[in-house]
Order: structure tokens, then C-alpha cells, then sequence
């Protein structure tokens, strides 16, 4: 019998074992934003401002696929916590199947639907002429492998469930090196410009994918997974579904609320630099840093749901209790922190991205109008993992949808018709933060009251 590599995060010390259990995680999504990041510094550095801004223009459309997807493996992520933390081991395995089984179906319409839809998409977001077919060349091969990262958000939701987070990590450390000697090799030697970045991502996070289940499959532990003989539960689709639709409406529609207001940035572009892209190419550099900056609170936000739930599998609601103090309060005051770093020293963070005077002027002004409010968004996505842990999933939707969605599309179209200056077209981030913020924090109260929480289950 191999060693189990599962995390029981319903005993022990709750700061010590929730850092433990988030530290390989945070790792994980360090390098997986990397992906990006050496997409970025390799365009930024060997090809042209142009090439960043082409894949600038997509990314919203990109994160709308996947986080399609994501809300539904983290929903599964959920339930099988939840019988694992209820020492379930027969609901436990039929949760880890049927969200495989969703993995699966996901990828295959994916591919499909989304290689079909990538031009007219573009147009839709009024990407700029001039950058179009960059964006359509990434855009085309990244969508025809679409289902290897979708394959590896699945794996890697189900180890996390039951508390292994140290595999993904590994797998993913050796993706992460493929893809930055693919891209050196597809772009500098090669000379593939765009194509060649994406045509890496996909190589690289396909090898990723591959491992993981080569692990799956041969695990002798709770992770193990017989994916020759997957079979599907009555009623566990369902389960997983209900826990994991709000979440997926909820990223699918803030995705499609940021598309607006990328497309807004576009014909801000257009309209007063002249649709050169340097604007948007300012903008990728901003968001390339904030990507990194996010990464330790969206990384809390994914650990939250696990100890949450396995404690409220368990009925511990005291030790539920403190530890979502714990991780909430934390992470905000490093958030807070991090931006202020940041605001101070945007121009050395954006000049490593672009090196032309018009982009580098427009990072540093939209980090000087965003940055501080950072602690904002690190409370919503804690308060968020912590309502979902607590199978509240909807609350956290609808706040989210109200304020990152509606809020922000009818700030921005207002800004561009009465207004159109670029902080106040980007003062729209760190609005809606604060009154998501504030919304969640009400519903948080709501619910960890002794009575609501009990009542709850």
C-alpha cells in the first residue's frame, strides 16, 4: 500500500494545516501563471508590442471558457470533501467519477464549440484591426486544445479534494518548464511569433494532464481512480451540478461582464491612440503583474472551500469557524500590502512587459488607479471559498454577478459616453470590489452565526 498522500483538515492546528495545505497550491498557481507570464515576456521581448496585445485582447474570452468549466470541478471539489470529511469512501469515489465523467463531456463540446465560434468572438469584442489576426492565431490553436486544460483543472480538483496538492504541483512544475523551452524555441529559434506561444501552452499543459492521470490511475490511496472502469452514481451528477452551476454562471457571466469592458478598452484604443494596440498592450503588462499579484488570495480562496467543507462534513463548526477567520483575515492584510508594493513601484513591474513610452504610460496608470484596493478583492474571493465550503453557493453568485457583472458593464458604458478617460473607464475594478466586498461580508456574518450554520446542515 503506497503512502497516502491526503490531507485530514479536521484536526491538528488550523493556521499551520490550512498554510500546509495552500502552500503547494500557491506554488501551482505561480506556475501556472507562468503560462501566461513567458507568453508575455517572450512576444514583449522578441516580437513586437503588437504580438502582447494580440494575446491581451483574448484573454477575458479565454477566461470565460475555462472558468466555465472551473465552477463545475470546483463544485465537485466540494462534494467530494464533503464525504470525505463524513468518512464516506463509496460517495467519495462516485463524487471523484462523475466529475471526471463531466471533465470529459466538457472537453469534447468545448473543442468543438468554441474552435467554431473564435472569429466571431473577436469581432464581437471589437478587437482591433490591426492585432486581429493575432489574436485569431493563438486563439484558433488554443481552443483546439482546449480539452488538455480542462482535462488537468478536473485531476487537479480531485486530488485537491481529498487533500493532495503536492502531485499538481509536481506535474505541473515539469509542464511549466516544457512550456517556457517550447516557447523559446517556437518563437526566438522558430520564429512563430504568436501561433508559437500557443501552440507551447497547449503542448506543455497536455503533459500535465497526462500525468495526473497516470497518477489517478496507478494510486493505491484515497486519490486512486480505475478511469478504465469509471462508472456513474444515480444522482451524483446532479449533486455536483447543483453545488457547481452557480459558481460557473457566476465566473461565465463576470467573464463575459470583463469581455464588455474589454471591449470597451479596445474602442478606447481605437477611438484616441489611433488602434495601434499600445494601449492594450499597457493594459496586458498591468494585468500580467496583477496575475501574479492575485495569486496568493485566489489561491486561499481554493483552499477555503476544502477545509470548510471537510470540517462541515464533519460537524466541527467551531474549528470551521476560526479557520475561515483565519484565512479571510490574513490574506486581506497581505493583499493590502502587496498593492501598496506594487502601487510604488509600477514602473519597474510594467517595464518588464513593454519597453514602448505609450504602453508603459498606461500600465502605471491603471496600477495607480487599482492597486490599493487589492484587499478588496482578496476578501471576496475568502469570503467567497467560505460561503461555498458551507454549500451556500449561490450567495457568493449573486453578489458577484450584481457587482463584478451589472455594476461594472454600466459603469464602463456610462464612463465611455459621458466620461472616457482611461482611469475612469478602470476605476470601474476598484468600485464594484469594494461593494462586493461589503455585500459579502454581510452574508458571511449571516451565515457563520451559530444558529445559521447548524441550521444549515
Amino acid at each position: 500500500m503506497q503512502k497516502s498522500h491526503a490531507t485530514d483538515l479536521t484536526q491538528g492546528p488550523i493556521g499551520r494545516g490550512l498554510l500546509l495545505f495552500t502552500a503547494p497550491l500557491l506554488c501551482g498557481q505561480i506556475l501556472q501563471q507562468l503560462y501566461n507570464t513567458v507568453d508575455a515576456w517572450v512576444l514583449g521581448n522578441f516580437e513586437s508590442a503588437q504580438g502582447l496585445a494580440g494575446i491581451t485582447a483574448i484573454e477575458a474570452t479565454i477566461r470565460l471558457i475555462i472558468s466555465l468549466v472551473s465552477g463545475f470541478s470546483i463544485g465537485g471539489s466540494v462534494i467530494i470533501s464533503r464525504y470525505f470529511g463524513e468518512r464516506n469512501r463509496e460517495n467519495t469515489i462516485a463524487a471523484m467519477h462523475a466529475c471526471f465523467i463531466f471533465g470529459l463531456i466538457a472537453s469534447a463540446l468545448s473543442t468543438i464549440i468554441c474552435s467554431l465560434l473564435a472569429r466571431p468572438v473577436l469581432v464581437w469584442v471589437s478587437v482591433p484591426a490591426d492585432i486581429l489576426p493575432i489574436s485569431l492565431s493563438y486563439l484558433r490553436i488554443y481552443f483546439l486544445g482546449i480539452s488538455t486544460v480542462i482535462m488537468y483543472n478536473i485531476c487537479m480538483s480531485i486530488m485537491r479534494a481529498v487533500g493532495d496538492s503536492m502531485h499538481p504541483l509536481f506535474y505541473l512544475l515539469i509542464s511549466c518548464v516544457t512550456n517556457i523551452v517550447l516557447d523559446l524555441l517556437f518563437v526566438v529559434v522558430f520564429h512563430w511569433g504568436v501561433a508559437g506561444t500557443a501552440l507551447a501552452t497547449v503542448l506543455s499543459q497536455g503533459l500535465s494532464c497526462i500525468l495526473c492521470m497516470l497518477h489517478m490511475q496507478k494510486a493505491q490511496d484515497e486519490t486512486h481512480m480505475d478511469l478504465a472502469h469509471l462508472h456513474l452514481k444515480k444522482g451524483m451528477m446532479g449533486e455536483i451540478i447543483r453545488q457547481g452551476l452557480p459558481m460557473s454562471i457566476q465566473n461565465s457571466v463576470s467573464n463575459i461582464g470583463n469581455m464588455v469592458v474589454q471591449s470597451n478598452f479596445n474602442l478606447y484604443d481605437q477611438l484616441y491612440e489611433g488602434g495601434k494596440g499600445l494601449m492594450v498592450a499597457g493594459m496586458g503588462a498591468y494585468t500580467k503583474v496583477e496575475g501574479l499579484c492575485f495569486l496568493p488570495f485566489s489561491t486561499m480562496g481554493l483552499s477555503l472551500p476544502t477545509f470548510i467543507s471537510q470540517n462541515y462534513g464533519a460537524k466541527k463548526y467551531d474549528r470551521l469557524r476560526k479557520g475561515a477567520a483565519f484565512g479571510i483575515l490574513i490574506t486581506s492584510a497581505f493583499a493590502a500590502l502587496l498593492g501598496l508594493l506594487f502601487y510604488f513601484f509600477a514602473p519597474q513591474a510594467i517595464g518588464l512587459f513593454v519597453t514602448d513610452s505609450v504602453a508603459l504610460h498606461y500600465g502605471v496608470l491603471h496600477t495607480h488607479t487599482a492597486a490599493l484596493f487589492f484587499g478588496m478583492v482578496a476578501f471576496c474571493q475568502c469570503t467567497a471559498g467560505v460561503l461555498r465550503g458551507c454549500g451556500k453557493a449561490l450567495i457568493p453568485m449573486i453578489s458577484m454577478l450584481s457587482c463584478w457583472c451589472v455594476i461594472r458593464v454600466c459603469y464602463v458604458t456610462l464612463a465611455m459616453k459621458f466620461f472616457p478617460s482611461y482611469p475612469a473607464i478602470v476605476a470601474a475594478y476598484p468600485i464594484t470590489w469594494t461593494l462586493c466586498a461589503m455585500v459579502l461580508g454581510i452574508a458571511l456574518y449571516r451565515v457563520l452565526r451559530k444558529k445559521g450554520l447548524e441550521n444549515a446542515h
